[in-house]
């Protein structure tokens, strides 16, 4: 029993959390570093396309090297960098400076309808990242969790759609910075109160699973975990 005891600790204690599953809290600042440089440097330039283009496309790259010597995931990497090349050439394509920020907007447009038919099917794709992450099923099999995490799914597809509302008009109305600082914003930020807020919605669901006697996931305290 006491062998037991210690491979449980064990298995609960080197579980990541939902943040690494993203990428982590410093993959998700990363992110937002490309576009940056992308305004800062259209803008400082006199508003030159090429040379912006450019130094977005050197700063993924130098984050990806960088993020590569940390060791994080390879996955993270690579989407990492595809997303700001494709941003790059879309950009580049049309001539357009605010085209940068289009692909971002599709990917949300994207993920809302996804995360929502999720829910739909009752297949809610935070059970999905989560029981990815923590190798477990209990969200599945267990319908006061199965419920809980769909709950928790809504606050995800909200903050897509939060982001296309106002990232949108700004992309229509060619307001190149507004949309890096609206970039920067809902980003990051947005994601910690968002895990933050799921968290509560399933902390309900994991506390009654305890008292009935039924041993948590370990993701029991994943969603939290150096959210703040």
């Amino acid at each position: 029993m006491a062998d037991e005891s210690q491979v449980q600790v064990t298995e609960v204690t080197d579980e990541p959390s939902l943040m690494d599953a993203l990428g982590g809290r410093r993959g998700l600042l990363d992110s937002a570093l490309p576009a940056l440089t992308f305004v800062i440097t259209y803008v400082s330039t006199g508003q030159r396309l090429p040379p912006a283009l450019f130094a977005a496309l050197v700063v993924g790259a130098v984050v990806a090297g960088l993020r590569l010597l940390r060791r994080d995931s390879l996955r993270h990497v690579l989407a990492g960098f595809a997303g700001v090349a494709l941003s790059v050439v879309v950009a580049r394509t049309t001539g357009r400076p605010v085209d940068y920020f289009l692909p971002s907007l599709l990917a949300n447009a994207g993920a809302a309808v996804a995360w929502a038919v999720s829910i739909w099917v009752r297949r809610p794709l935070l059970g999905v990242v989560v029981g990815a992450v923590t190798r477990s099923k209990a969200w599945r099999t267990d319908p006061v969790l199965l419920r809980a995490y769909q709950r928790a799914s809504w606050i995800w597809t909200a903050s897509f759609v939060v982001r296309l509302v106002v990232m949108t008009p700004l992309w229509l109305g060619g307001q190149l910075v507004a949309l890096g600082v609206a970039k920067v914003a809902l980003g990051w930020p947005m994601v910690l109160v968002v895990i933050w807020l799921s968290w509560q919605v399933l902390q309900p669901a994991y506390a009654a699973r305890r008292s009935g006697g039924e041993p948590s996931p370990p993701v029991a305290g994943a969603l939290t975990e150096r959210a703040t």
